[in-house]
This record gives C-alpha cells, structure tokens and sequence, in this order.
C-alpha cells in the first residue's frame, strides 16, 4: 500500500506582481501572484512500496530523478507577464529518513536569479528540506 507525504515549497522573495503556480499534470494549478512576502505551495506526493514517487505533481527524468515545477509568468497563465519560466525542484534526494506516511516536508527555494528576475532552471534549495 501506497503511503503519502506532502511537500511545502517555500519560495523566499519572490519578484512582486509575478504570477506563479505547481505544474499538475502539465497544466497552471493554484494560481499565486507574488506580492512582498514569500509564497508557498503544499503538495501531496506518494510514496510507492518499491521507493518511487509519484503523483499528478510529480515529473521524472530518467530511472532516478524525480521533481516538480512552478510554473512563473506566462507558463503560469500571466499573458502579459514579462517572463515565461519554470523552476524544477528535484525531490528525488530528499533524505529517506525522513520520507515517513503522513510527514510534512519544508524546503525554501530562492525566489531569484542572480539578475534578479524569477528563479528558473533548476533551483537549489536555500534552506534544505526539513520535517515540520
């Protein structure tokens, strides 16, 4: 039987007046214009008998590598916006001790690029995942 935890992405600064959402099943869901403080989003994930994750949340790479995306600007249905990103946040090495049925996961994730416009690519945690 099939277990689930949920994940708290916690995106810390975020550029203000940009519309960000998760990716569910390739689509916007939970829709959040960003204003001065940080925005989070939960998402429930399930954990398989064998050790995979999975879900409607959930995209892979590979045999190992598992994440989901936020979605930024336009890819989150903002037409006007003046960037189209999205933000992968792997969850494939979350430490296993503490993927137990029920758990809720905290990670806060940088809400800016070096130039200052949204996060994209691959972001790395600014503070790793812990349990809350």
């Amino acid at each position: 039987m099939a277990d689930t935890v949920t994940l708290r992405l916690i995106i810390d600064d975020p550029v203000p007046g940009v519309r960000y959402s998760l990716q569910k099943d390739d689509m916007p869901f939970e829709l959040r214009t960003a204003g001065d403080g940080p925005i989070a989003f939960e998402i429930p994930i399930t954990l398989q008998p064998d050790g995979r994750m999975t879900g409607p949340f959930v995209r892979r790479e590979g045999p190992v590598r598992r994440f989901v995306y936020i979605r930024i600007g336009t890819s989150a249905g903002d037409h006007a916006a003046a960037w189209s990103r999205r933000a992968k946040i792997d969850i494939h090495d979350i430490p296993k001790a503490l993927l137990v049925p029920d758990a809720l996961l905290e990670v806060h994730l940088p809400g800016r690029g070096k130039d200052g416009s949204p996060a994209c690519a691959t972001v790395r945690p600014a503070i790793g995942w812990r349990p809350v």
